[in-house]
C-alpha cells in the first residue's frame, strides 16, 4: 500500500465506527433542484446576475450580516449586486465584493449550453440533510438551520471566443452550492458529482493573444471592508484550490468523508475572520464503487474538550517554589462559563490553610502594597514553614493590591498565590537551618513534566528544573505557542458593575471578541450587548483593548511583545483614575489559555465608576507612549492619558486618566542564560473608540509598536517597512526585514504561499500531523489539533492517546462488576442479578430479553416457517455467543445484540470459530453480503437477490454464482467481475485461478459506456460497441437507437463506405481481407457531420456533403435544408458563380474546364466562415455573407440565425439606417446607387457601457437611456445632456419634446451624484458615498456614506457643517426644523499652500487637492496638508505650471477644466466648461503656454491655450480608452496612453498633432500612469494590468523594467531618480527608486479614498520642463 493510501486508511480509522465508506457522489445525490422544486432559472448569457434573493432572515457571512444574495453565471454567489465580469472573472481571490465561489470561471450559457437554478427554501427535507452534513463534518457543532439557499450549475460551458475557437466545445460542468444558516452561524456545502467537472479553467478574454488558461477559483471572500470607518481594505478570504490539479480533484476527494462533498463554516455573528473547513477524516480518496446515500444514518461521537489546567503542586516547575510559596495557580471555575462569586483577581485560588502558623516572614518595604481594592477585600501572602523537608504554605494575611514597583526592586521579586508582588529580606530566612532546602530528589525534569509544554514546544532540562521553549516558527512562553505571523482571535466574557453618575449597570457575562493582525500590530476589540446608557461612557475605557495591543504589538529591534513572556495564562490588574471627577475603575483581565481552536481566551471583570459621556459624542484618544517594567513573574506600568469628548450637548471637553497596572504570569527562571528585558516602551500610535447604538457594540482599535525605552522610533521606522506596518505582506504572513528598506514576506507557520497571499495548510489532509493512534487530526487555522477518540485521553506529549480506565470512577451499578477494555468498558450484572450493568435487578422480577422476545415471536402459535432460523438464548436471556441454523448446519458468532460478527460463519461440518475472540471489522464482501435485503420476519433472502459469497477471512470467493439465474463468473479482490469469465447456467465455470487477461480496447470502450448512468446501464441513445468472447470488436457494429450499421477494423474504426441506413441490407463485413482504402476528405467531412449531433444523428439543418462511390465530392452539392445548390472542385470548395437558390435550375457542373476567375472579397469572406468551424462547418449562429453569381455582395444581406437584414455597399459594409429586425418589411436596397452619406456624430458616438440611440437619419433621439443603470436624460442635437433632465431608475423620464428653457437646470447635487454613479460603474457599493438630493435638486440636510449611519449635516452648497459628524453611531439632527448643533461660517475654496517647501507633490483625491512636501526624496507626511478643498468635484487630472506657480486640474463631476494660483487665499477659475464629458489626463506645456487633455467618453485629445482659448481637437480617431497624457516641452513631444483592453498602447506625436505613431504596444496591459525621465530621456509608464513600472526610449529601444511588484497604479511623476505613484490598492502615494527598483516610502492620507492624478510643484522650473 502506498503512502497516500495508508494515510487515507489511517484517517478513515479515526472516524466513528458507524461512518460508511462511500464513493464519489453522483448527480442523483445532489440536493433536489429544477423548476419542479421551485427553482428560478438564470437567463442565458455570458455575464448574467439574478435578481436579488431576499432572505427571510439575515445571513452571517464571516461576521457581517446580509439580507440579499445574487447568483451569477460565472460560478459564484454574492451578497451584493455584481460588477461587470471584466472586474473580477480573471482575477484571483480576494474579490472586492462578498463571494461564495464553488467554481469561479468565465462560464457562458448562451445558446442553451446549460442551465443555472437557484432558490431559497425552508423545507424540512433540505434542512434535515444540511443538518446531517454539518454534523458529519463538525461533530461538535450545535447547528439547526432555519433557511437554505440552493444554487445549481447544470451542464454549463466555458466561454469561448468564436474568433479563436475551432468550434463550440462539448465540455460541460455540473456542480452545486448549498448555504445553510440560522440566527448565528452559516455553513456552505460545495458538491461536485462524479464526472461533473470536464473543464477546469477558462481562457481570459483579454489574454493579449497569449494562449493561457486560468484555473477556476474555489473559495470564499469577504470583499472590501471598512478600515477606520470610511476607508477600505481587502477583507479576509479563503481559497480551496491552488492550481488546475487541485480543481481536478474537487470531485475525487472531499473534507466530509464523502468524495466530492466539501463543507465549510463560513460565518458567525461575532468576530469570524477565518473560514473553517470540515475535517472528518481529512481528504478522502475515492474507494471502490459502493452506493452513496446522502442520508447515511451516522452516529459520529461527540468529542469532549477539556480545558487545560495546571497540574497539582507536585507538578509545578522548580522555579515556582519561591519564598512566597509558589506561582499562582490558575483554577478555571468548575462551573464552566460561570464565574466564581469570590473576588479573586485572575481566578487565583488562595492556598489551603496550613497547620504551621507560628513562623512569620517580614517584609522590609512597607510601601509596597498600594491599596487599590476595597478595604474589606483582604488577602495575604502565604507563610512558609517546614514539615518533613517540604515547603508549606500558610493562610494569606496581607492585602492583595496592585503594586507600584517604582523604583525597581534590587532583590528578586516573588509572586504570591494571590497574585501581588512582595519583597523578602534574606535576613528573615535562616538558610543554615534548612528552612528552605533544595535537593535533587524533588527536581522537576522534562521526563516527568513535559506535558506542561505546548505541543509546538520542546522541553529543556536545567540544573534546577526544566523550561519549555517554542519551536522554530512559533512564539510564546513555551507553555503556549502560536504560529509566527498568523492573526490571533480572542474571545471571552465581561462581567462586573459599572456606575455612571449614580446609576449602576450590571454586566453579566457579555461577549468580548478581539482580532489582532500580528503582522502590523493592529488590535480590534468589540464588546457586545452594552446598553446605550453605558455604551457612550465606556468609550473612555480604552485600556480594555490595549491589553491585546501589548500582547501582540509590532516588535521593533531588541524587543518582544507581551505574549512571548506571559503566554496565554496571566492576570492583569489595572486601576484607572479619571480626572476631573475622580472616578475610579478596576479592570481585572484573566488569560485562561488557548481554546480548542487555538484562540486566546480572556475574561474581563470591571468594577467602579466612569465619567458621563453624552449620547452621540465623539471621543478622541491621543496617541501615547508607555514604559513597561519587567520583573520575574510580573510586569508593571504607569501612565497618564489624555482624551477629548465633543458632543452636541456639552461641546468640547478634555479629560485625563491615570492608569496603573500589574500583569502577573508564570515564568521559568531555571534558564539563567535567558535574557529578559528590564524595560520596554509601548507606542500606541492610534487609539480609536466607537459605540454602535444600533447593534449595542462597543469597539476599540489600537495600533501598537513595542521597542526599547528612548529609542527614536522615527529613525527606526526609516530602516524598514516591517517596523512601520507599511509592507504588503498578507495578514497571515511575517514581514522579515532585510538590508535597508528591503523586506521579505514569509507565510506564517501553518500557511503556504508567496507571502503576499497565504493559505492555510491542512496538516491533516497532507499527512503532516503528529497525531498517533486512537486520535483524530482536526485542522485549525495555521495548525492542527489531535483529538482523542471516545474512551481515550491525551498523553503527556499531546499527540498520542492512551486508554481511559473508566472503571476507576465506578460507573457500573453496585450489583455489577466493571471490565475495562481498550477505549471502552463493560458493566456486567452479578450472577444473581440481571440488567445492562448500569441497572441491575434481582432475577425474580426480570423482564424478557431481546433474544427471548425474538425467539418467542418466531415460535408463537406454531407458525414457525420450515427451515427458519431460531435464535438461541442463555440463562440470562442474552444471545448465546455462538448461533447455529438447524436446517442448514451453518454456525456463526454474534454480539450482544444478536448481530453476526463478520468472518465467523462456518459451513456444516466445519469446526466452529471461537466466539470469545474479539471482533474484527467487517470486510467489504461481508458489508456487501449483509447489506442484501432480508425479510424482516424470518431473515430469509428476498427471492432472486444475488448474495456475494465470502471466504472465512471475509474476502470475496474467486468464483461467484447467482443462485436464481445460474450464471457464474470470476471476480477480483474488490468483487469486480473479471471480463470474459461469465458462463451461462449449465456450462462449466471458468477456472478463476488463471490470471486475468487485461481488458481489451473494445471492452474498455463498452464498459465505459455501460456504466454511465446511476443504474449501471447504457445511457439512452448512446452507442455501445459489441465485443466477441475474446474482447475484440465484432466486425459489424450497429447503433441500437438509430439503426445504422457499419464495418470496423481491429481498432473499432469505421471502414469507409460500409455504413448503411436503417432498413438497408448491411455490408458483408467478412469480406475484409482486401486492404481498405483510407477515408477521403469528403467521407471524413460527411461522416463527422452525420454523427456530430446528439444520438449520433446530424444536427438539425446541418449541411452534409455528398460523396461518390470513390469517396470524392460529387461535382454538384446541395443543402437539404435550404435548397441551395452549387458546384465544387475536387477539394469540396465552392466554385465561384455557381450557387443557385432553391427552385432555380442548377448550374451544369460538368462544364468545368474553362479557367476559373479568382475569388472575390465576398467569396473569400463566405468560404472562410463556412469552413471556420469544426470539421469544416460554419460556427453555430455565425453570419455567412451572400454573394451573387459574379462573386459580389448581394445588396441585401440577412443573418440566418437572428433574422436581421440590412443593405451593404460594394465592399460589404452595412449602409447606415437600413437594418430591420425579424418580421418587419425590409429596406429596398436597389435604391442605393447614390453615394452613401458619411456617418453622423450619433452613429460614430461610443461610450463605455452606453450606446446612444439614433433615429433613421442618424440623429440623436431626444430621450436617451442607459440600460445598465436605468438613468434617462434628454439631449440636444449634438447629443449633449440637457441640464436638469436626468431621472433615476424607476421614475418617469422627462418629456424631451418640451423646449429646453422649460427644464430645470441640473443642480450641483444632481450632477455630482450622476458623475459618481458613472465613476462607480453604474453600481455603487452600499458603503460608497453618493450625494443625497432633494426633489428640487438641493442637497439633503443629512448626508451619509451609503447605507451606514456615518453621517453629517451640510449647508445648501453641500459643504459639511463642522462638528456634526456622527462617526457611525446615530444620524445627527439636521432637519430644517432643528438647528444643527454647531454652525460656523463655511469658508470659500481658497488655496492654502504648504509653508517653507521647495518641492511638493500635489495629488488629486476626490473633492480636494492634497499637498505632500518632499524632504530630499522622502515623503514628509508630517507636513502634508490640503491645498484646496473643492466640494462637489471629482478631481482626476492634475498639472503644474512652474512659470506662473499655478495648478491646473480636470473635474469629472462638473465636467470642467480649472486652475488656481498656489498662493494663500487664491480662488479657482474655470477655464473650459463646455463639450467635456469625461476629462481625465491633463498636461501643461510651460514653454508654449498650452495645455492638453484627454476625454475618455468622446475618445478625443484636445489642446488649448492656458487661458482656455484657441481650443482645438488633435485626435478623434483610433482612440478607445485614453487616460494619461504628458508633454515634453524641451522636445515639443506629446505622449499618451490608451488602455483599450483589446489593444493597449502608448502613442506619441508632436504638440501640433503631427507624426502620430505607436511607441509601445507589446506586453502592455492597463497603462494608467505615464511620466518622463528627464535624466535618461525615456518615457516611463506604470501598468495596472502587468503590475510593472517600465521605461523605453521614444524610438522604441532600451526598454527595461524598473519594478514588477506594483499594486494598482493610477498616476505617476518622476523626480530625482524616484517615481511617485498614486496607488488605488493602497489608497496612497508610493515611492520607487529607479536605481534600486525598490519601494522606498509610502504615504497614506488620513482620509482613505482613491487618489487620482499626481504632479510635482517646485519653487523653480526643473531642467527640461520648459
Amino acid at each position: 500500500m502506498d503512502r497516500g493510501a495508508m494515510l487515507t486508511a489511517a484517517l478513515l480509522c479515526c472516524w466513528s465506527c458507524s461512518v460508511y465508506l462511500v464513493t464519489a457522489i453522483r448527480r442523483t445525490d445532489l440536493f433536489p433542484y429544477g423548476t419542479l422544486h421551485g427553482d428560478a432559472i438564470l437567463p442565458e448569457g455570458d455575464d448574467e446576475t439574478s435578481r436579488a434573493l431576499t432572505l427571510p432572515r439575515p445571513l452571517y457571512f464571516f461576521d457581517s450580516s446580509f439580507s440579499q444574495l445574487y447568483v451569477a453565471t460565472n460560478g459564484i454567489i454574492s451578497a451584493q449586486d455584481l460588477p461587470m465580469e471584466q472586474q473580477y472573472v480573471d482575477d484571483g481571490l480576494p474579490t472586492d465584493f462578498p463571494v461564495v465561489a464553488p467554481f469561479l470561471a468565465d462560464i457562458d450559457t448562451s445558446g442553451g449550453r446549460g442551465h443555472i437554478y437557484y432558490r431559497v427554501t425552508g423545507t424540512p427535507g433540505i434542512l434535515n440533510r444540511v443538518t446531517q452534513e454539518v454534523n458529519r463534518g463538525f461533530p461538535d457543532a450545535k447547528f439547526t438551520p432555519t433557511q437554505a439557499v440552493v444554487a445549481t450549475w447544470e451542464n454549463v460551458a466555458a466561454y469561448e471566443d468564436q474568433a479563436r475557437a475551432a468550434g463550440p466545445s462539448n465540455k460541460v460542468n455540473t456542480f452545486q452550492a448549498v448555504i445553510g444558516y440560522d440566527e448565528t452561524d452559516s455553513y456552505v456545502l460545495f458538491l461536485y458529482p462524479e464526472d461533473g467537472l470536464t473543464f477546469f479553467g477558462t481562457r481570459p478574454k483579454e489574454s493579449y493573444n497569449v494562449e493561457i488558461e486560468l484555473p477556476a477559483r474555489v473559495g470564499f471572500s469577504r470583499g472590501e471592508v471598512s478600515y477606520f470607518i470610511i476607508s477600505k481594505t481587502d477583507g479576509p478570504f479563503y481559497s480551496v484550490t491552488q492550481d488546475e490539479d487541485s480543481v481536478k480533484r474537487l470531485s475525487q476527494v472531499g473534507n466530509t468523508g464523502i468524495a466530492g462533498v466539501w463543507l465549510f463554516h463560513t460565518g458567525r455573528r461575532y468576530f469570524f475572520q477565518d473560514i473553517i473547513p470540515a475535517s472528518t477524516g481529512g481528504l478522502l480518496v475515492i474507494p471502490p464503487t459502493v452506493g452513496y446515500s446522502p442520508y447515511l444514518d451516522t452516529t459520529t461521537p461527540e468529542y469532549e474538550f477539556e480545558d487545560y489546567t495546571f497540574e497539582p503542586e507536585t507538578e509545578e516547575e522548580e522555579g515556582s517554589q519561591t519564598l512566597t510559596g509558589r506561582d499562582p495557580e490558575y483554577q478555571p471555575d468548575p462551573r464552566g462559563s460561570e464565574h466564581s462569586d469570590s473576588l479573586q483577581p485572575g481566578g487565583f485560588a488562595p492556598p489551603p490553610h496550613s497547620e504551621d502558623s507560628d513562623r512569620q516572614i517580614s517584609y522590609k518595604r512597607e510601601d509596597v502594597p498600594l491599596p487599590l481594592e476595597p478595604v474589606e477585600r483582604q488577602y495575604g501572602a502565604p507563610r512558609v514553614g517546614i514539615q518533613e523537608g517540604r515547603v508549606q504554605e500558610q493562610q494569606p494575611q496581607l492585602n492583595l493590591d496592585v503594586v507600584d514597583l517604582f523604583p525597581p526592586l534590587t532583590s528578586k521579586v516573588a509572586l504570591s498565590p494571590g497574585g501581588h508582588v512582595v519583597s523578602v529580606d534574606e535576613d528573615d530566612v535562616d538558610f543554615d537551618t534548612g528552612v528552605i532546602q533544595y535537593t535533587t530528589e524533588n527536581k522537576e525534569t522534562c521526563a516527568r513534566f513535559q506535558r506542561q509544554c505546548s505541543q509546538n514546544a520542546f522541553c529543556s532540562d536545567y540544573p534546577t528544573g526544566f523550561c519549555c521553549h517554542c519551536q522554530t516558527g512559533f512564539y510564546g512562553n513555551g507553555r503556549q505557542c502560536l504560529p509566527d505571523g498568523a492573526p490571533q482571535p480572542v474571545s471571552g466574557k465581561v462581567s462586573g458593575t459599572v456606575t455612571v453618575g449614580s446609576t449602576p449597570f450590571e454586566l453579566n457575562d457579555i461577549d468580548l471578541h478581539a482580532y489582532i493582525v500580528v503582522g502590523d500590530g493592529r488590535a480590534y476589540t468589540a464588546i457586545s450587548e452594552v446598553p446605550e446608557s453605558l455604551g457612550w461612557p465606556m468609550m473612555s475605557v480604552s485600556p480594555i483593548g490595549e491589553l491585546f495591543g501589548w500582547l501582540f504589538a509590532l516588535e521593533l529591534p531588541n524587543s518582544q511583545a507581551g505574549f512571548k513572556i506571559t503566554g496565554a495564562e496571566f492576570s492583569r490588574h489595572a486601576e484607572v483614575l479619571f480626572n476631573p471627577g475622580n472616578q475610579r475603575l478596576s479592570i481585572i483581565q484573566t488569560g485562561r489559555g488557548l481554546d480548542e481552536h487555538n484562540h486566546l481566551s480572556v475574561d474581563t471583570a470591571i468594577n467602579g465608576n466612569v465619567p458621563y459621556i453624552p449620547p452621540g459624542a465623539e471621543v478622541t484618544m491621543e496617541p501615547f507612549k508607555e514604559t513597561y517594567q519587567y520583573y520575574p513573574s510580573v510586569t508593571t506600568s504607569s501612565s497618564v492619558r489624555r482624551f477629548s469628548v465633543v458632543s452636541a450637548e456639552r461641546g468640547a471637553e478634555s479629560y485625563t486618566f491615570h492608569l496603573k497596572q500589574n500583569i502577573t504570569y508564570r515564568d521559568c527562571r531555571h534558564n539563567s542564560q535567558a535574557a529578559a528585558p528590564e524595560t520596554l516602551q509601548i507606542n500606541m500610535e492610534r487609539v480609536f473608540v466607537m459605540y454602535d447604538k444600533e447593534e449595542q457594540i462597543l469597539r476599540y482599535a489600537v495600533t501598537n509598536k513595542i521597542g526599547p525605552v528612548g529609542a527614536d522610533t522615527s529613525v527606526v521606522e526609516l530602516l524598514n517597512p516591517c517596523y512601520t506596518g507599511s509592507h504588503d505582506c498578507d495578514t497571515t504572513a511575517q514581514c522579515i526585514p532585510l538590508e535597508g528598506q528591503s523586506f521579505r514576506c514569509q507565510c506564517a507557520t501553518g500557511y503556504r504561499g508567496d507571502g503576499q497571499n497565504c493559505n492555510d495548510i491542512d496538516e491533516c489532509a497532507e499527512g503532516l500531523s503528529s497525531c498517533g493512534e486512537h486520535s483524530q487530526c482536526l485542522n485549525l487555522p495555521g495548525t492542527h489539533r489531535c483529538q482523542c477518540q471516545s474512551g481515550f485521553e491525551s498523553s503527556y506529549d499531546g499527540h498520542t492517546c492512551v486508554d481511559i480506565d473508566e472503571c476507576s470512577s465506578s460507573p457500573c451499578h453496585i450489583n455489577a462488576r466493571c471490565i475495562n477494555d481498550l477505549g471502552s468498558f463493560q458493566c456486567q450484572c452479578l450472577p444473581e442479578y440481571y440488567g445492562d450493568g448500569f441497572q441491575c435487578s434481582p432475577r425474580s422480577d426480570r423482564l424478557r430479553s431481546q433474544c427471548e422476545q425474538h425467539r418467542e415471536r418466531l415460535q408463537s402459535e406454531g407458525q414457525t416457517s420450515v427451515g427458519a432460523y431460531i435464535p438461541q438464548c442463555d440463562f440470562d436471556g442474552q444471545y448465546q455467543p455462538r448461533q447455529c441454523h438447524g436446517s442448514t448446519g451453518q454456525c456463526w458468532c454474534v454480539d450482544s445484540r444478536g448481530e453476526e460478527r463478520p468472518g465467523t460463519r462456518t459451513p456444516p461440518g466445519a469446526a466452529p470459530v471461537e466466539c470469545e475472540t474479539p471482533d474484527r471489522p467487517k470486510t467489504q464482501c461481508e458489508h456487501h453480503r449483509d447489506s442484501v435485503r432480508t425479510d424482516s420476519n424470518d431473515g430469509r433472502l428476498i427471492n432472486g437477490a444475488y448474495v456475494p459469497q465470502c471466504d472465512e477471512n471475509g474476502q470475496y470467493r474467486p468464483l461467484q454464482c447467482h443462485g436464481s439465474t445460474g450464471y457464474c463468473w470470476c471476480v477480483d479482490s474488490r468483487g469486480e467481475e473479471r471480463p470474459g469469465t461469465r458462463s451461462p447456467p449449465g456450462s462449466p465455470p471458468i477456472d478463476c485461478d488463471k490470471p486475468d487477461r487485461p481488458k481489451s480496447l473494445c471492452e474498455h470502450h463498452r464498459d465505459s459506456v455501460q456504466t454511465t448512468d446511476s443504474d449501471g446501464r447504457p445511457l439512452l441513445g448512446a452507442f455501445v460497441p459489441q465485443c466477441d468472447e475474446n474482447g475484440q470488436y465484432l466486425q459489424q457494429q450497429c447503433h441500437g437507437s438509430t439503426g445504422h450499421c457499419w464495418c470496423v477494423d481491429s481498432r473499432g474504426q469505421e471502414r469507409a463506405g460500409t455504413r448503411t441506413p436503417p432498413g438497408a441490407t448491411p455490408v458483408d463485413c467478412s469480406r475484409g481481407d482486401e486492404p481498405q482504402r483510407p477515408k477521403t476528405h469528403c467521407e471524413h467531412y460527411r461522416d463527422s457531420a452525420q454523427t456530430s449531433g446528439p444520438d449520433g444523428l446530424p444536427p438539425l439543418g446541418a449541411y452534409v456533403p455528398q460523396c461518390d462511390e470513390s469517396g470524392q465530392y460529387l461535382p454538384q452539392q446541395c443543402h437539404g435544408s435550404t435548397g441551395h445548390c452549387w458546384c465544387v472542385d475536387s477539394r469540396g470548395q465552392e466554385r465561384a458563380g455557381t450557387r443557385t437558390p432553391p427552385g432555380a435550375t442548377p448550374v451544369d457542373c460538368s462544364r468545368g474546364d474553362e479557367p476559373q476567375r479568382p475569388k472575390t472579397h465576398c467569396e473569400h469572406y463566405r468560404d472562410s466562415v463556412q469552413t471556420s468551424g469544426p470539421d469544416g462547418l460554419p460556427p453555430l449562429g455565425a453570419y455567412v455573407p451572400q454573394c451573387d453569381k459574379d462573386g459580389h455582395y448581394l445588396p441585401q444581406q440577412c443573418h440566418g440565425s437572428t433574422g436581421h437584414c440590412w443593405c451593404v455597399d460594394s465592399e460589404g459594409q452595412e449602409r447606415a439606417g437600413t437594418r430591420t429586425p425579424p418580421g418587419t418589411p425590409r429596406v429596398d436596397c436597389s435604391k442605393a446607387d447614390e453615394s452613401e452619406p458619411p456617418k453622423t456624430r450619433c452613429q460614430n458616438h461610443k461610450e463605455r457601457g452606453y450606446v446612444p440611440q439614433c433615429d433613421d437619419d442618424g440623429q440623436y433621439i431626444p430621450l436617451q437611456c442607459q440600460p445598465s443603470t436605468g438613468y434617462c436624460w434628454c439631449v440636444n442635437k449634438d447629443g449633449e445632456e440637457r441640464e436638469g433632465t436626468r431621472t433615476p431608475p424607476g421614475t418617469q423620464p422627462k418629456d424631451c419634446t418640451k423646449p429646453a428653457s422649460n427644464s430645470r437646470v441640473e443642480s450641483v447635487c444632481e450632477r455630482w451624484r450622476a458623475s459618481l454613479i458613472e465613476q462607480y460603474g453604474g453600481k455603487p457599493d452600499p458603503q460608497q458615498y453618493l450625494p443625497q438630493c432633494e426633489p428640487d435638486g438641493e442637497f439633503s440636510p443629512v448626508q451619509c456614506y451609503g447605507e451606514s449611519t456615518y453621517c453629517w449635516c451640510v449647508n445648501k452648497e453641500g459643504q459639511e457643517i463642522t462638528g456634526t459628524r456622527s462617526h457611525d453611531a446615530v444620524k445627527p439632527a439636521c432637519l430644517p426644523t432643528v438647528a444643527p448643533p454647531v454652525v460656523r461660517p463655511v469658508t470659500r475654496p481658497d488655496v492654502t499652500p504648504p509653508a517653507n517647501t521647495d518641492v511638493t507633490l500635489l495629488y488629486a483625491q476626490g473633492q480636494k487637492i492634497g499637498a505632500l512636501p518632499l524632504n530630499g526624496t522622502r515623503l514628509d507626511a508630517a507636513r502634508s496638508s490640503t491645498l484646496l478643498t473643492l466640494h462637489g468635484s471629482i478631481v482626476v487630472g492634475i498639472a503644474y505650471d512652474c512659470k506662473e506657480n499655478k495648478v491646473y486640474w480636470t473635474d469629472l463631476s462638473a465636467r470642467t477644466i480649472n486652475r488656481a494660483s498656489v498662493a494663500t487665499g487664491a480662488e479657482p477659475e474655470i477655464l473650459i466648461s463646455t463639450g467635456l464629458f469625461s476629462p481625465e489626463g491633463l498636461a501643461v506645456d510651460t514653454k508654449r503656454r498650452l495645455m492638453f487633455w484627454v476625454d475618455s467618453n468622446t475618445d478625443v485629445i484636445e489642446s488649448a491655450d492656458l487661458d482656455g482659448s484657441r481650443r482645438r481637437t488633435l485626435f478623434d480617431l483610433d482612440l478607445v480608452n485614453p487616460r494619461a497624457i504628458i508633454v515634453v516641452s524641451s522636445t515639443g513631444s506629446l505622449y499618451w496612453t490608451d488602455w483599450n483592453r483589446e489593444a493597449p498602447k502608448i502613442e506619441t506625436s508632436t504638440v501640433d498633432g503631427q507624426g502620430r505613431r505607436v511607441v509601445v504596444s507589446d506586453g502592455v496591459g492597463l497603462p494608467n500612469a505615464l511620466t518622463y525621465d528627464f535624466s535618461s530621456g525615456q518615457i516611463c509608464w506604470a501598468d495596472a494590468g502587468t503590475k510593472r513600472l517600465e521605461c523605453i526610449s521614444p524610438n522604441g529601444s532600451g526598454r527595461r523594467v524598473i519594478s514588477s511588484g506594483l499594486n494598482y497604479p493610477f498616476s505617476m511623476v518622476y523626480y530625482s531618480n524616484h517615481f511617485y505613484c498614486s496607488d488605488w490598492r493602497r489608497d496612497g502615494v508610493i515611492a520607487v527608486s529607479k536605481d534600486s527598483s525598490k519601494f522606498t516610502d509610502e504615504y497614506l492620507p488620513e482620509q482613505r479614498s482613491h487618489l487620482y492624478g499626481i504632479t510635482i510643484a517646485t519653487s523653480h522650473c526643473l531642467p527640461g520642463s520648459h
